[in-house]
């Protein structure tokens, strides 16, 4: 009798990543540093790649769209936590949920498809340098680049209209810092067997899919290192291909963690710090993994600065 009574949802209350006061406030200048930075590395990297034509290559193409998302990824989520480290009461409705899950999931889906085709790109660039032009021409790259952002755009649909049709009642406390489905799913008034199911399921094409190509385009790119006979050359493949095995290991290992287990029946504070680390952190490192170990994004740096 009491759960017909329960009314439906309109709003959801974050516990945040703190409850004390002080922890909050220097979270706020912490989190907002982080978001300045994510703000201004990929705003640099994208207007580089546009602005000098020595960048105007497949591999600076992905890196930014890879940009463009990591944008795109930061902001649906920091902005709305900085507000919250300063209120009292952290609250979003339920259409503002349900908007930050879509975009949420779009972009971070669409940037597990863009690290598994970068990686593509480095395999044909490194095992098949001679047909490289040939085989990434323009309209690949485009196809590619649309493929990864549909790709993103069909796991983001499927599992945010499987979280969302479930009934909400009642409880609307949301221990998390922002609406993510295996957060969300443990408030909801129903079972959620087939729902996990289905999330886990696109995980699997949209995490453990693309690792897999990861892997296997690595594998044939060290292979073709340990042959090559000039060590000049050998570095100068390590040098570009580590900064993309890097940023893979970052966001992949953090995200298959959070998606690809058993659901607990509560979110701890460890699940917090992991969904930190791949929704908020990765995308400040992205532009600074990339432009710190490429010398092309660095002459280009300062090549414009001295315009």
């Amino acid at each position: 009798m009491g759960e017909e009574n329960q009314t439906y949802v309109t709003e959801f209350i974050f516990l945040g990543l703190s409850q004390d006061p002080q922890t909050q406030v220097l979270l706020f200048f912490l989190f907002l540093i982080i978001y300045l930075l994510t703000v201004l590395g990929n705003l640099i990297i994208i207007v580089l790649i546009h602005v000098d034509s020595r960048l105007h290559t497949p591999m600076y193409f992905f890196l930014r769209n890879l940009s463009f998302a990591d944008l795109c990824f930061s902001t649906t989520i920091v902005p709305q936590l900085l507000v919250h480290f300063l209120a009292k009461r952290k609250t979003i409705s339920f259409t503002g949920c349900s908007l930050q899950i879509v975009v949420f999931l779009l972009v971070g889906c669409t940037e597990c498809a863009l690290l598994a085709v970068m990686s593509y790109d480095r395999y044909v660039a490194v095992c098949k340098p001679l047909h490289y032009s040939t085989i990434m021409t323009n309209w690949v790259c485009i196809w590619l680049a649309i493929g990864s952002w549909a790709s993103g755009t069909f796991v983001s649909v499927v599992d945010t209209t499987f979280t969302l049709r479930l009934p909400y009642k009642g409880n609307n406390i949301i221990n998390h810092f922002f609406c993510e489905p295996p957060a969300l799913l443990k408030l909801a008034s129903a079972d959620t067997y087939n729902t996990e199911m289905i999330i886990f399921a696109m995980g699997v094409v949209i995490l453990l899919a693309p690792v897999s190509l990861i892997l296997v385009s690595y594998w044939n790119i060290i292979s073709a290192v340990i042959h090559m006979q000039s060590g000049e050359g050998r570095l100068k493949v390590f040098s570009t291909c580590s900064s993309h095995l890097i940023v893979v290991v970052l966001f992949y290992g953090s995200a298959i963690f959070a998606y690809m287990r058993p659901n607990s029946n509560k979110m701890n504070e460890g699940d917090k710090v992991i969904s930190v680390f791949y929704s908020v952190i990765t995308s400040m490192m992205n532009p600074f993994i990339y432009s710190l170990r490429n010398k092309d994004v660095k002459e280009a740096f300062w090549k414009a600065l001295g315009r």
